[in-house]
């Protein structure tokens, strides 16, 4: 293993993984930022912060590394997520069996075209009214029309919008990463800014604790960890910053009409996967948009 601050080179028993320049800076910026986390999080003495950096600290592999290996992994990383969110969005908004498996079908189908032939995302519209076959086949006049829209909604919510993974994918760990720290950024504004008034104005009454004062806070880390990572651009901060608050809201709707708290409860600190990438269903299309 040779390493040096702009060139990696790994052998792992067959395997070699070779990269420099960006992907390189990108690695040391985030081992850093977790040493600092890290740091800081230990001296708070808060449990639930230390909770929250261990999962961090085990998905920031998890996640960066099929993005530094290519597009198909970027896929294969895309498509699991897809999958395990789906799966939590279909129990929070009660699914019939025949919507759960469609929905699973496209977790898988969105990401692979967006990989293999990505100009089929622009069916995205025609496959959302197909969402309806379930409810015809079974001919549900009670909730059919319901259940359509939910896995719709669904359909693009999740399946879709994850599929920019793929669509960003030299950028997608920069996207991700920065939408991460806006978050946190976001709930530091929101606690340190709460002495002024306009601070403390709730963006929605879905979510009292998602204030002005967050997005000021979420603006401020966006701008930073952008300029860090050197892509600071006006579109991606557009995008991380009000992006991820749009996201955490939209969540919340779906959580507060299934009257649950969170999506799931595997992931410590955090709930569930949905909980997890509720951000990145809005900032991901965005950023594909704006940048």
């Amino acid at each position: 293993m040779r390493i040096d601050p702009t060139h990696l080179d790994l052998e792992v028993g067959p395997w070699r993984v070779s990269a420099e320049g960006q992907a390189v800076h990108l690695m040391w910026v985030t081992v850093a930022l977790l040493v600092v986390g890290g740091v800081a999080v230990l001296l708070s003495g808060r449990p639930e912060l230390r909770r929250r950096w261990v999962t961090w600290a085990l998905i920031a592999p998890v996640v960066g590394l099929p993005m530094w290996l290519g597009p198909g992994p970027t896929a294969a990383l895309a498509v699991g997520l897809a999958v395990v969110a789906v799966l939590e969005f279909a129990r929070l908004v009660d699914l019939a069996a025949g919507e759960r498996l469609l929905l699973t079908v496209l977790a898988a189908a969105y990401p692979l075209a967006a990989w293999l032939q990505p100009r089929l995302l622009d069916l995205a519209p025609l496959v959302a009214l197909a969402c309806a076959l379930p409810a015809l086949a079974r001919g549900d006049t009670a909730h059919g029309i319901r259940r359509a829209s939910l896995t719709a909604f669904g359909s693009v919510w999740v399946c879709w919008s994850l599929s920019h993974l793929v669509v960003l994918w030299q950028n997608a760990f920069v996207v991700c990463f920065a939408a991460a720290a806006a978050d946190v950024a976001a709930w530091c504004g929101g606690k340190g800014l709460r002495r002024f008034r306009w601070a403390r104005t709730p963006l929605s009454p879905l979510s009292p604790n998602k204030t002005v004062g967050g997005v000021a806070g979420a603006v401020i880390g966006a701008i930073g960890i952008l300029a860090l990572l050197g892509s600071l651009t006006p579109g991606l901060v557009l995008a991380v910053s009000l992006g991820g608050a749009a996201g955490d809201l939209l969540e919340s709707m779906v959580k507060r009409q299934a009257g649950v708290k969170d999506a799931g409860t595997w992931l410590p600190g955090f709930g569930g996967l949905l909980d997890r990438v509720d951000s990145l269903l809005i900032v991901l299309p965005v950023a594909a948009v704006l940048s």
